[in-house]
This record gives structure tokens, C-alpha cells and sequence, in this order.
């Protein structure tokens, strides 16, 4: 193999380019990070079964959900939470050689078989399936420091104007929320309910049957007679919006008399119960606020994909109304870039004091370019396998390089000693001394390798 790159140098030289520049366009398109991405896949399977306490969770929904999530080709294990306000979260976690797409399809097809078996109301709220990344990247807060706006109203206007454009770029996994949902609070009145003999059952039924969405049709269509000239749909209130409507709601009109909902309780826009509030303090002023963590795809560039959801979140900003404020609460890219650039400082350190040593050791400036020619053809080219192992660079991935140099400079003086050893002392050409030179150390270049 020596020999045949010796007797063609041209090529020999033309494959290093080619190395370096294929290493070059790779490292341009490897995915940054600060660790490697080593975690195994995680998918979570959630719903909320309203009014249930811990025990009716468990064994309403978490018995059913997991027997059939149980046995996943390539499952580790799952863990599971039910709490007293009728939150259930299972987390299913798989072997690192599993996908985590086809894993998050398996699961929801497990989930569908279970449906059956959960009741109305869980499967009405629905049971969603996410894949989980860990690679959360950054957290954002939007907050208003005068307190003008609740946390509900500026959930709200982000689903909308924040979130979504940030969904949009490209790297971008997820954006989580943490803060309160959106419902329509309905508080019963105990005395007027016994009075007018009404129970909570009679409450649901009336919401549950005039709140719903149903088609109409048309008046005029098919199989009316062939003369028919006009044909018009029609259309009816669908789903309540207001409290106004829903206070409207029929509870009871068999006697004559109608009973609405408004009647008997008290009806206004709030947060769920069991979804908590969050406050956020900056420069001592401070009011509600929504959290959003965002995570990036393990292919993610989180340099680029960062600056870019900033350069969304700076231009969203701009149609803020007053008294809306978006803060960056944290950024983990900081660190990776402050990681990144310390080990470049490094590499280049590495660098001048291999070129010191080699040159005080050698004593021949020549020599002392063939290690400084071969660092950056193996590094270099290394971006290339990155890319096509699914690598990413990271403080590891460029410590590892590190580690390299000190090998690749240890193979290159033990040739460059070689070759010298024979052009001096046996009086060879250059090109008769490499030949015998390699022959003798080819093997301890590689055992050193």
C-alpha cells in the first residue's frame, strides 16, 4: 500500500485534497452540540381524566394503557404517574438502537387498542403520544411586567404569534408549555341544586348534549322531486364559547318551567385546577407568565437553529402590545460556544507546541512539515466519517481530535526518522529510503495508531 501512493505522488497528493476539502463541506453540515446525543428514546403517552383522584386514575386508565403498551419490540422499561387531579403521564423508554419514530408509532398504535377500553370522558379530552427529547436547547419567558395581562391571555396570543413561528424552524423538535389551560369554569350551587332537585349528573348531561358540534345539512337536496330550483345549507350554533352561552344551557324543562345553568351556578372564563401558575421577576417588576422550553432534533446545527429562533422571537416581538415582554431565561448555546472555542484555542496550542518540540527534536525544518502537512489531512478529513457515522461536533468529539494530534505526530516522526536514518546513514534516495523505511516501520505505525 506504501509504495503504490510513493510511486505516484500526483495522486497521493490529489487524495489529500480531496480528503480535506470532502472533510471542509462535511464539517459545515455536522450538527453541534455540547455532548454527543446518548440517550435513549423516550416516548410519553398523557391524558387527564377531569374530577379523578390517584386511585380511579390507576385503574380506569393506567391498567389498560399499560397492558397493551407492555411488550414493544425493543422497550427497556416504562414508568407511569397517576395524580389526584386526574393527570396520567406514562413514559416508555427503548433500547439506544431503536428509532425513536417508529418507536412513538408503535405506541400510539398500542394507545388505540387500549381506547376501548378507557372511558368517554378520557377519550373525549384525547391521549396524546410524543417522542421526548432531551436536548432541550433553551428556555423563553413571556411575561408582563405590569401585570396587564394573565398568564391565560398571553398563552393565548403566543400559540399564535410566538410558538408557531418557532415551530417553523427548521431544528426545532418541540416547544413545551408550562403554564395554565384555557377552561370554562362552571362552580354548582349545592342549596339551588337541592331545591330545584337537580344532581351533577343532570348538569353534565345538559353540557355534554348542547355543547357539541353537528351537522345540519341542506334543504332543498337530494331526494327532493327533480323540480326543485334552490337548494340552501344550513347550519346551527355549534360548540358554546362564551359563559354567557354556556350559562343558557336547558338543565330541565319537563315540567314547563325552564331551568338554565345559570340558575343554579356560577359561570366565567379561568384556569383549570390542577394547571399551576407561574410568576416571572425582572429588574423588581414581575407578573403572570408562560414558560416555553424548546428542543432541538438530534441532527440539529444548535449554534444556527438557536440564532435563528432569536431572530423569530426579536421579530415577533415587534407586534407586542404594550406591557408584553419576552425574556430569554436561559440558553445552553452559550456554554456549548464557549466550550467549542475553548477547545480550538486548545487545538491551536496543540499545534504550535507539536511544531516547537518536532523542530527542536529534528533540527530540520523540512522534517518538522510533514507532521504539521498531516495534521490537518487527518483531522480535516475526519468531519467526512463524522458526517457519515451520524457524528455530531461537541466538546468530546473535538477533545477525542485533540488526543489525535499527539497520534498522528508520533506516526509521522517515526517515518520521518526512518526516512532520515537511511538518506543519512546508508546514502539512499529520498525515494529508495522511503520505500525501506516504510517496509521497516508500517507495522509500529499502525500499532501506535
Amino acid at each position: 500500500m506504501a509504495k503504490f501512493f510513493i510511486d505516484r505522488p500526483i495522486f497521493a497528493i490529489a487524495l489529500s485534497l480531496i480528503i480535506v476539502f470532502t472533510g471542509i463541506i462535511s464539517g459545515f453540515n455536522l450538527p453541534i452540540a455540547q455532548y454527543p446525543n446518548i440517550t435513549k428514546p423516550q416516548i410519553e403517552v398523557s391524558t387527564t381524566y377531569v374530577g379523578a383522584n390517584s386511585t380511579t386514575v390507576e385503574e380506569s386508565i393506567a391498567q389498560a394503557v399499560e397492558q397493551k403498551v407492555n411488550g414493544v419490540e425493543n422497550m427497556r422499561d416504562m414508568r407511569s404517574t397517576s395524580t389526584n387531579t386526574g393527570g396520567y403521564t406514562l413514559d416508555v423508554y427503548f433500547n439506544l438502537e431503536k428509532n425513536g419514530d417508529i418507536a412513538s408509532v408503535e405506541v400510539q398504535n398500542r394507545v388505540d387498542q387500549a381506547k376501548a377500553s378507557l372511558p368517554s370522558e378520557v377519550t373525549s379530552y384525547g391521549v396524546t403520544t410524543t417522542k421526548k427529547s432531551s436536548q432541550t436547547i433553551m428556555y423563553f419567558v413571556l411575561t408582563s411586567p405590569g401585570g396587564t395581562y394573565d398568564s391565560m391571555f398571553l398563552k393565548a396570543y403566543a400559540a399564535s404569534n410566538v410558538v408557531d413561528p418557532v415551530k417553523r424552524v427548521k431544528g426545532v423538535s418541540s416547544v413545551d408549555e408550562y403554564g395554565p389551560e384555557y377552561s370554562m369554569r362552571v362552580e354548582l350551587k349545592p342549596d339551588l341544586m337541592a331545591k330545584e332537585g337537580i344532581t351533577v349528573s343532570d348538569v353534565q348531561n345538559a353540557i355534554q348534549t348542547q355543547n357539541i358540534q353537528a351537522p345540519v345539512g341542506s334543504i332543498g337536496s337530494r331526494p327532493t322531486k327533480n323540480d326543485q330550483e334552490f337548494k340552501y345549507s344550513a347550519s346551527a350554533q355549534g360548540r358554546l364559547k362564551t359563559p354567557e352561552e354556556f350559562g343558557n344551557i336547558i338543565v330541565r324543562a319537563s315540567d314547563g318551567s325552564i331551568l338554565k345553568l345559570k340558575d343554579i351556578a356560577k359561570v366565567y372564563e379561568g384556569a383549570r385546577m390542577d394547571t399551576p401558575l407561574s410568576y416571572f421577576l425582572d429588574e423588581g417588576k414581575g407578573g403572570e407568565s408562560v414558560t416555553y422550553p424548546v428542543a432541538l432534533t438530534t441532527d440539529a446545527n444548535a449554534l444556527d437553529t438557536v440564532a435563528e429562533i432569536k431572530k423569530v422571537l426579536a421579530d415577533a416581538e415587534t407586534r407586542f402590545p404594550p406591557d408584553m415582554k419576552l425574556v430569554i431565561a436561559s440558553d445552553k448555546t452559550q456554554f456549548v460556544r464557549e466550550s467549542l472555542i475553548k477547545v480550538a484555542h486548545t487545538f491551536v496550542e496543540a499545534l504550535i507546541l507539536v511544531l516547537i518540540v518536532v523542530y527542536v527534536f529534528l533540527g530540520n525544518f523540512r522534517a518538522t512539515m510533514v507532521p504539521m502537512l498531516a495534521i490537518p489531512v487527518s483531522l480535516v478529513g475526519t468531519f467526512a466519517a463524522f458526517q457519515v457515522l451520524g457524528f455530531s461536533i461537541n466538546t468530546l468529539s473535538m477533545f477525542a481530535m485533540i488526543l489525535a494530534i499527539g497520534l498522528v505526530v508520533d506516526d509521522a516522526i517515526v517515518v520521518v526518522e526512518a526516512v532520515e536514518h537511511h538518506i543519512q546513514d546508508t546514502g539512499l534516495s529520498p525515494r529508495e529510503a522511503t520505500y525501506r523505511a516504510m517496509k521497516e516501520v508500517s507495522g509500529p505505525v499502525v500499532a501506535i495508531a
